[in-house]
């Protein structure tokens, strides 16, 4: 990343899909590496939030560096000339993801989506469904071609992890890996060695 680009916020969105725990994960460590963020949550991610942990939203709040009414279309991060290093929605719902696709910008999450694709920022989606039919992976077709990275969550079992916790880091460094941002959450793949070497 540029050093003129080190100084910038990272947008976090959440959506209503199922993972809340990836964005408040998300939050956490961008807070504790000094990374400013600007959060924007859904109606429905405030419902996924409640169904799946026992955070109130000002608890989420209070993890960002700023907070955005996803209903409040001109806000500072609906505009091209506000500098960012880009933005992940994490959980993104596939209501989210086919309003990204799509491009209409009628909420700010998607909106702020668009402008960011536009000025070929990176955009980072944590789709969150499963199974898929052609519907959705053509939705993903359409963000992928706009830019977008389709990034689901999928637990990468080579670095054993002996939590859920040690799974959501995992996720999460490697999403900020992708924004050159080394969290030092996980340990490096260094190739794989046979056990029964001669």
């Amino acid at each position: 990343m540029p050093a003129d680009d080190a100084s910038r916020p990272l947008i976090v969105g959440v959506s209503g899909a199922s993972g809340a725990i990836y964005g408040i994960r998300m939050l956490e460590i961008l807070k504790e590496i000094g990374i400013e963020t600007h959060l924007i949550m859904t109606d429905a991610a405030r419902i996924t939030l409640a169904s799946e942990t026992d955070l109130k939203v000002s608890d989420v709040e209070r993890l960002a560096s700023a907070v955005h009414s996803n209903q409040d279309i001109g806000a500072v991060c609906s505009s091209g000339s506000f500098r960012t290093r880009g933005m992940v929605v994490a959980p993104c719902s596939v209501e989210t993801l086919s309003e990204i696709a799509a491009c209409p910008g009628g909420n700010l999450l998607s909106r702020t989506a668009d402008v960011t694709l536009k000025e070929r920022r990176r955009l980072v989606l944590l789709l969150r469904e499963t199974p898929l039919h052609l519907g959705h992976i053509r939705s993903m077709q359409a963000a992928t071609e706009a830019g977008a990275i389709i990034y689901p969550p999928v637990p990468a079992f080579y670095a054993r992890p002996a939590t859920l916790e040690d799974m959501v880091d995992h996720t999460v460094a490697r999403v900020l890996d992708l924004f050159d941002i080394d969290a030092r959450l996980i340990s490096r793949w260094a190739g794989a060695r046979s056990k029964n070497r001669s």
